[in-house]
């Protein structure tokens, strides 16, 4: 496969354009993409699975087909939404017959950079969004909560897998270049938007961890909650957010490590009245510490 004779397909003459029905098959398909991920070649096993209705049709020639599904198995790492992208690029070029190199590199260099820019765009802003607005619904008890959020957040992903499919393989190769030449600016701005909207999560979902806690005055208690408010309203849920990214980053801390200690930080900080709202069977316990 490495030898020079194989950097060519023997049959180097252009195929005939892929039908619509063949392209269609290969974007459903492609939702199976990280079906048998691993850390040796990625999506590589899911990529091939999606792209093979395309590659039977292309290569007629039975050595051809074996050349091109086993270059077709190199580690391949993309954001599964955005795949289609470069399987419309890798489709149009395996149709021209271009050399096996060149339509390698082509899928290796676009689909890095594509993972970055689908990352930003979906999993830390369309998907925040969505289930912010749904799932607050939901809390509600309405039931057109979590239907609403599969209807955007599937709608939105299937359009863009059809979409970005025929555009790619209309275009081909230009598409590596507008994509290259944006994908700095397209990056940056899909991040802001996304910190944008975790900083407004963080203040709606977060808002209510507050203190409970009180210091003697004669008549007017000292509300230490109320002059937090007045520094930064929402400053816990914020310092609670830094906490988690700092613990994540610094400290080799799990997610599973943050859910159980802030478990333990709600149930101690309930039991001693640290947090709003603790009363009832505590309420003796929680207020002497802070009024003695």
């Amino acid at each position: 496969m490495e030898s020079n004779q194989m950097l060519q397909y023997k049959d180097t003459t252009p195929a005939a354009r892929l039908d619509n029905k063949t392209l269609n098959r290969m974007v459903w398909r492609s939702m199976q993409l990280q079906a048998c991920f691993n850390y040796e070649r990625m999506q590589a096993a899911g990529w091939l699975w999606s792209i093979l209705p395309g590659l039977e049709k292309i290569h007629t020639n039975k050595e051809d087909l074996a050349a091109s599904m086993t270059h077709n198995l190199d580690f391949i790492n993309t954001h599964p939404f955005a795949v289609t992208f470069v399987m419309g690029m890798v489709l149009s070029m395996e149709q021209m017959k271009m050399d096996i190199q060149t339509i390698r590199s082509v899928r290796i260099s676009t689909a890095a950079p594509l993972g970055g820019i689908g990352d930003a765009l979906f999993w830390m802003t369309l998907i925040p969004i969505v289930a912010g607005m749904t799932a607050n619904m939901a809390i509600q008890g309405n039931i057109v909560g979590p239907i609403l959020y599969f209807v955007i957040a599937f709608g939105a992903e299937m359009g863009l897998r059809y979409g970005l499919m025929y555009w790619s393989y209309n275009m081909g190769t230009k598409a590596v270049s507008m994509m290259t030449q944006y994908a700095q600016q397209i990056t940056h701005a899909a991040s802001v938007l996304g910190v944008f909207i975790v900083g407004a999560l963080i203040a709606n979902y977060g808002g209510g961890t507050q203190l409970g806690m009180e210091l003697a005055n004669g008549e007017s208690p000292i509300v230490i909650q109320k002059y937090l408010d007045s520094i930064l309203p929402c400053l816990l849920p914020l310092l609670f957010t830094l906490l988690c990214w700092y613990l994540l980053k610094n400290k080799g801390f799990t997610p599973i490590k943050l859910i159980v200690m802030f478990l333990l930080i709600g149930i101690i900080g309930c039991i001693f009245g640290i947090w709003g709202g603790a009363a009832g069977g505590y309420e003796a316990l929680v207020h002497v510490p802070w009024h003695a």
